[in-house]
C-alpha cells in the first residue's frame, strides 16, 4: 500500500496520539520517542485518553460507513461499503477495540480492576525491561523515567481515591497482592530498581553521557532508591487506605464478567454453555492423561505424574543458565523445522530472545512482541519463582506457545504486515481470544505433527491443555458463582472459591502449589481473560476444519496459516466471520 488510505491514516494518527498520552504503553508497543516519560494515571488523564478514543470513532464514522453497534444485525455489522477488504478489516478492528476500551472506562472498570499482571505497579516496573541500555541517550531516558516513578504512582493513587469515593473498588485480595508486589519491587535490601541500575554497564561511554549534569539525573542509584521508596509508599497506601474499602467478595458477577469477557475475546459468548463445554474438554483431556500416565509407568496415577517426572533427571533442567540455553535451542530448532513446511518465516523475525522474568510478578511465562521498527526483537520470559530446578517435561509445550509457532511467529508476522494491517491493528489491536487462541492452537498443532512422541513431554502438553480447560471452568464458575454439576465428587453442588480453585488446579492440571496459587489469584483479578485460550483455540480449530471441509484435497495448511496470521489481530466474532469465507485463493487486498 504505497499511499495510506483514510482508514490507515486515521489508525496511524491514533497510535501516535495515544503513544504520546501513554508513554508506558508506547514502549510496550515499540513506538519510539517516549522512553523518557511515564504515564499519568490520574482520572483526568484517563478521561483525556477516553476522549481521544471517542474523537477517533467519530472520525472513523465520517471516513467510512461503519455500522454502529446495535444498528445492524450480526451478519451486517462490520460490512463497509466502498472499501477494500484490507480497509474493511482495519476499520472493523479499530472500531471494536476502541468501543471496548470506552466500555471499560465509562464503567470505571479500567481503574477498579486490579491484579499483579496489569496495574501501574507492574506496568511501570516492566517498562524498564523493554528499554534500550546501549544507545547514547539510554542513560538520560532511564534517569528521567526513574525520577518520574514517584509522580506516576501518585497519579494512580489519586485515581484510586476517586474510585473509592465512587464505590468502585477491587476485591481486597487483589489490593493486598499488589501491595505485596510493591514490597518486592521496593525492598530496602534488594529492591528491583537498585539491582537494575547496578547491572547497567555504566563503564561504557554511551551510558556515561550526561554525567555531571548538575540536575541529579546522573545518580542512577539515588534515583532507584527514591523509586523504591515510592513503591513502598504505594504498598502502604494499598494496605492502609485502599484495602479497608475494598470488597471481600472475589466474584465480579455476570454483568461485569460479560463486559470483561467481551473485551478480552471480542466475542459475545453464552457463558453458561461455554462453562459446560469447558467441563467436557477437561474430561476429554484427562482421559488421555490417564492413558499417557500408564505409558510412563504401569499403574501410575495422573495425580502421581508430577512427582514422578520431577524426580526423573531426564525431564528436569538444573540451573537458570541451563534453562535459558535449553529454551533458546528449542526456539531456534523449532523455527528451522517449521520454516517452509508449515509456515513462511521471514528472516527478519527469526530471532526470538529468551529471558528470565523479574521476581514479584505472576508465575506464568509470557511474550513481548518486537518493536515497531524491529530494532527490539520479540522476547519470551520465564519466571523462576526462586527455583533452581525446572520441569523440562512441562516447558517444551509452553515454549511452542510463547515462541514458535506461537506468539512470536504470530506477533512478529503482524509487525511485518504494514500493507495488510493498519498501524493500530499491528500495535494496539491485540485481542486475547485471537492471540492466545492462536498460541494454544500452536501447541495443538505440534501435537498433531508428532512433536510429543515422548510420553513425558506429551504429559506436559496435556497438563497445559488441562490448565486451559480448567481456566474456563474456574474463571466463569467462580465469577458467576455457578453451582458445580453432579458427578464431580466432593465438588458437586459447591461454588468455586479461592482455596478450592488452587486444589482443583493442582489435581486437574498438575500445577505446583505456588503456581496454582498464582493462577487462582490471576483469574479472580482478571475476569474473562483466562477463558480466551480455549475459546480462541476453538475458533481457530473450527475455522480450519470448516476450510478443510470446503476445499478437500485443495486445502493447504501452510496457506491457511499464512492467511490467518496475515489477517491480523481482531475480535473472535469478526475473525470467525472472515475466515469462514476462506477458499484458498484469497489475497487480502
Amino acid at each position: 500500500m504505497s499511499e495510506l488510505s483514510g482508514v490507515f491514516e486515521l489508525s496511524s494518527r491514533y497510535v501516535d496520539e495515544f503513544a504520546a498520552a501513554d508513554p508506558v504503553a508506547a514502549t510496550g508497543m515499540g513506538v519510539s520517542g517516549h522512553d523518557d516519560r511515564l504515564t499519568d494515571y490520574s482520572g483526568q488523564a484517563q478521561s483525556a485518553r477516553a476522549q481521544l478514543a471517542r474523537d477517533t470513532l467519530k472520525q472513523l464514522a465520517m471516513t467510512v460507513a461503519v455500522s454502529k453497534a446495535g444498528e445492524a444485525t450480526d451478519s451486517e455489522r462490520g460490512s463497509v461499503s466502498d472499501l477494500s477488504a484490507i480497509d474493511s478489516v482495519a476499520a472493523l478492528c479499530l472500531q471494536e477495540r476502541l468501543e471496548c476500551a470506552l466500555q471499560l472506562h465509562d464503567s470505571g472498570e479500567n481503574v477498579r480492576t486490579m491484579n499483579v499482571l496489569t496495574s501501574p505497579v507492574s506496568d511501570i516496573r516492566a517498562v524498564f525491561d523493554l528499554m534500550p541500555t546501549n544507545e547514547p541517550e539510554a542513560r538520560e531516558s532511564i534517569s528521567h523515567r526513574l525520577a518520574a516513578i514517584p509522580g506516576a504512582l501518585a497519579t494512580w493513587r489519586s485515581a484510586l481515591d476517586d474510585s473509592i469515593a465512587q464505590g468502585l473498588v477491587s476485591a481486597r485480595r487483589q489490593a493486598l497482592a499488589v501491595a505485596d508486589q510493591c514490597d518486592v519491587f521496593g525492598d530496602t535490601e534488594r529492591g528491583w530498581f537498585t539491582s537494575y541500575v547496578g547491572e547497567l554497564d555504566t563503564t561504557r561511554g554511551d551510558l556515561d553521557a550526561g554525567s555531571d549534569r548538575g540536575d541529579g539525573l546522573d545518580d542512577l542509584a539515588g534515583l532507584a532508591a527514591v523509586a523504591e521508596a515510592a513503591y513502598r509508599e504505594t504498598g502502604t497506601y494499598l494496605r492502609d487506605t485502599y484495602a479497608p474499602h475494598a470488597s471481600e467478595i472475589d466474584a465480579v458477577g455476570p454483568e461485569r464478567y460479560a463486559m470483561h469477557a467481551n473485551v478480552w475475546n471480542g466475542a459475545q459468548l453464552d457463558l453458561e454453555s461455554t462453562w459446560l463445554w469447558g467441563w467436557q474438554e477437561l474430561d476429554r483431556i484427562r482421559e488421555r492423561m490417564t492413558s499417557v500416565a500408564a505409558a510412563l509407568s504401569p499403574g501410575l496415577a495422573v495425580s502421581e505424574v508430577r512427582a514422578y517426572l520431577d524426580s526423573n533427571p531426564a525431564y528436569v533442567i538444573e540451573g537458570s543458565d541451563a534453562l535459558l540455553e535449553f529454551l533458546t535451542d528449542l526456539t531456534e530448532r523449532t523455527t528451522t523445522e517449521m520454516e517452509g513446511r508449515y509456515f513462511d518465516i521471514d528472516p527478519r523475525i527469526r530471532q526470538c530472545d529468551v529471558k528470565l522474568a523479574a521476581e514479584g510478578g505472576a508465575a506464568a511465562p509470557y511474550y513481548v512482541p518486537p518493536s515497531e521498527d524491529l530494532s527490539r526483537a520479540g522476547s519470551t520470559w520465564y519466571p523462576t519463582l526462586g527455583h533452581t530446578s525446572f520441569p523440562r517435561w512441562w516447558a517444551v509445550s509452553v515454549w511452542y506457545h510463547e515462541a514458535v509457532p506461537g506468539h512470536h511467529l504470530q506477533c512478529a508476522t503482524s509487525a511485518l504486515e504494514r500493507d495488510r494491517q493498519s498501524r493500530f491493528q499491528r500495535l494496539a489491536g491485540w485481542t486475547s481470544g485471537y492471540g492466545e487462541g492462536w498460541a494454544l492452537y500452536a501447541e495443538r498443532l505440534m501435537d498433531e505433527l508428532g512433536y510429543f512422541d515422548d510420553p513425558g513431554i506429551e504429559m506436559g502438553f496435556l497438563s497445559n491443555q488441562a490448565l486451559r480447560a480448567a481456566r474456563v471452568v474456574l474463571d466463569i464458575g467462580a465469577h458467576l458463582e455457578l453451582v458445580i454439576p453432579t458427578g464431580r465428587g466432593e465438588l458437586s453442588g459447591q461454588i468455586f472459591r479461592r482455596a478450592s480453585m488452587v486444589e482443583f488446579l493442582q489435581d486437574q492440571a498438575l500445577l505446583a502449589e505456588d503456581f496454582a496459587r498464582s493462577e487462582a489469584d490471576r483469574y479472580l483479578g482478571l475476569p474473562g481473560q483466562a477463558i480466551s485460550y480455549k475459546v480462541g483455540e476453538k475458533v481457530w480449530l473450527d475455522t480450519r476444519e470448516a476450510a478443510r471441509g470446503r476445499l478437500g484435497a485443495d486445502f493447504d495448511l501452510k496457506d491457511w496459516h499464512s492467511y490467518g496470521l496475515r489477517l491480523g489481530p481482531m475480535g473472535l466474532d469478526p475473525f470467525a466471520q472472515i475466515m469462514g469465507g476462506y477458499t484458498g485463493t484469497e489475497v487480502l487486498a
